[in-house]
């Protein structure tokens, strides 16, 4: 159920960097909610266990989750994070994404 998303080796480093400040292992949730300025939104959280609908993303001992119903509305996405002056985020990179808002956070299809 993966719909081919992946993870940048940038985002794997993060999240492995985040688990390391925790001192236990995270991984990196994402869903896809209803709402926003576009349509829909992007819900990011660092969670210790997988729920049984999600997929895992891995690359470098790194791991993301997607659910069964966000992966199809991403699929073909890259999770990335991104370091700018305005401050560093993860950063989904959707090619479903026909339009997004001026944060990036929210998009329509």
């Amino acid at each position: 159920m993966s719909h081919n998303i992946s993870l940048t080796a940038a985002a794997a480093r993060h999240i492995n960097a985040l688990s390391r400040d925790a001192g236990h292992p995270v991984m990196l949730r994402v869903t896809v909610e209803g709402g926003g300025c576009s349509g829909f939104q992007y819900k990011l959280d660092l969670v210790e266990e997988k729920a049984p609908d999600e997929s895992e993303i891995t690359l470098d001992g790194a791991t993301a989750l997607v659910d069964e119903v966000s992966a199809p509305l991403m699929a073909g996405a890259m999770i990335d994070y991104v370091e700018e002056l305005v401050g560093s985020q993860f950063k989904i990179l959707n090619p479903l994404a026909v339009s997004s808002c001026g944060c990036g956070v929210s998009f329509s299809l």
